[in-house]
């Protein structure tokens, strides 16, 4: 049976607007609600399903990022995931986090602890990256199956089905291997009061990425950070010579 890694990331929840900072070089998160990223809620119930099913030996879920990022954690215990470990990243160095950090850290934690299979969300709904599943398949030279709606485990293979433009595509990949969960690949399930108490009881393992051997020191600089343009009202023109001014007049056609 396979052991299973799951990444889960800590961001601003999907519901809150986003503010800029008054300095520009951010967003406001202090006083903020924050829960753990959809798609890796995903990832989280895809990992347990298979544990359900006697496909996976054991779930483990692994965050990155400062002391809060344990709240995501928790909740995938309260879930059904075994253990978590939390690798603590905070202050200016969690805001160059990138995700060549994030898969360096995955795929050092896959070889400590003799993972078989990692599931991560396709992407996190704070940068949109979507990256991490690819890099770190890169980094283990692990075969890839990324933005799953349907996974389906036979003997030494997955077979994947995924989301692709104009339709699906199935795959067959061997083991190890790195999935990324797309939003129909299931259903996450809600954690109920005794599995929340019951988490509480579980283990999370605290490290750091020196303790990996992970170098995180930024890749990037952050020039800065603006709101989008405000959207101009639509106007209502009654026939296309108006139309024709109008773009004439906007400087759109000549």
């Amino acid at each position: 049976m396979a052991r299973v890694l799951v990444g889960v990331k800590r961001v601003i929840d999907y519901a809150v607007k986003i503010r800029v900072k008054p300095d520009k070089m951010g967003v406001v998160t202090e006083g903020v609600k924050h829960s753990m990223n959809p798609f890796d809620e995903i990832a989280v119930e895809e990992a347990i399903r298979m544990k359900e099913k006697k496909v996976a030996s054991e779930v483990i879920a692994v965050s990155c990022g400062p002391a809060q990022s344990q709240e995501v954690i928790r909740t995938a215990l309260a879930m059904g995931v075994d253990k978590g470990i939390h690798v603590e990243v905070s202050g200016a160095e969690y805001e160059t986090l990138q995700p060549i950090h994030v898969s360096k850290i995955l795929a050092k934690i896959a070889q400590k602890e003799n993972i078989d299979l990692i599931i991560v969300g396709k992407q996190a709904i704070d940068d949109d990256s979507n990256q991490t599943a690819q890099m770190t398949a890169a980094v283990l030279g692990w075969p890839q199956a990324t933005f799953a709606s349907k996974v389906e485990k036979g003997e030494k293979e997955l077979t994947v089905t995924r989301e692709i433009d104009g339709g699906l595509e199935t795959i067959k990949c061997k083991i190890p291997a790195v999935i990324s969960a797309d939003l129909r690949l299931n259903e996450p399930r809600y954690a109920t009061l005794p599995n929340i108490m019951k988490a509480k009881k579980k283990p999370i393992t605290k490290m750091t990425p020196k303790d990996l051997g992970v170098d995180i020191s930024p890749r990037i600089k952050i020039v800065s950070v603006e709101d989008p343009p405000t959207r101009q009202a639509g106007v209502i023109l009654p026939d296309v010579d108006s139309l024709v001014a109008k773009l004439k007049e906007g400087g759109h056609i000549s």
